[in-house]
């Protein structure tokens, strides 16, 4: 089993990471501001600056989940806060998973990134979320086994959804059914990194997670977590 650190693990994506991983019986600490409003049993919450905690909390980690978004406190420092994650993860040889926006995917192979069609809010978020991504294709230390994972579009609180089990994984490229969606549930798209860091697949790359198309797009089945 795995010792995983999660910052920002009292939020959507990582309080559904965070119950993933501990139902497979990994050891896992929660960073974040906050207290959880539902505690998990066995997760070890440290609450406080993500600055001040990092070098707390990194040191032993098989691996680091970064779910914070560039929001409040956050805003504007949130590539110099997951730079300095990527680091001190290199430093003790842990896996590191960034999880990234919808708007840093394609809509097709060598088109640009979605997040240049946005506008207002949504798009200073999106910018500061793609800016890691870059951050991390560009300058991520030599050695560091990163990823950088972008969920489905109709993905979020607003959406939870239920798990079933199944997912795709696909590159850059946003992966969409035949009626134009894209949609992943939380417990879903938690099951996906847990299962990366599990059984690593993608290396220093950019991956994004949504359901499988429906029956009748693919001759084939596809199994959860195939690409």
């Amino acid at each position: 089993m795995s010792t995983i650190v999660v910052f920002g693990g009292t939020g959507y994506t990582g309080g559904n990471v965070i119950r993933e991983a501990t139902s497979r019986g990994h050891e896992v600490t929660s960073v974040s501001r906050s207290a959880p409003a539902d505690p998990v049993q066995g997760v070890q919450y440290e609450l406080g600056p993500v600055e001040e905690l990092a070098p707390k909390v990194i040191p032993g980690a098989d691996a680091v989940i970064v779910a914070l978004s560039p929001r409040g406190v956050l805003a504007g420092r949130l590539v110099k806060i997951d730079g300095d994650i990527a680091a001190q993860a290199a430093a003790v040889s842990a896996r590191l998973v960034v999880i990234g926006g919808f708007s840093s995917l394609r809509p097709a192979p060598g088109a640009p990134r979605i997040v240049g069609e946005m506008s207002g809010q949504f798009r200073e978020e999106g910018e500061e979320n793609d800016a890691v991504r870059v951050m991390l294709e560009d300058s991520a230390p030599e050695g560091l086994d990163w990823i950088y994972v972008s969920p489905a579009s109709g993905y979020g609180a607003w959406a939870a959804g239920e798990r079933t089990g199944t997912y795709r994984i696909g590159g850059d490229v946003a992966l969409f059914d035949s009626g134009g969606g894209s949609n992943i549930s939380g417990a879903d798209f938690a099951l996906a990194i847990v299962e990366e860091i599990e059984h690593p697949a993608h290396h220093r790359a950019h991956i994004g997670v949504a359901y499988l198309p429906e029956r009748g797009d693919f001759t084939a089945s596809v199994s959860a977590g195939s690409q």
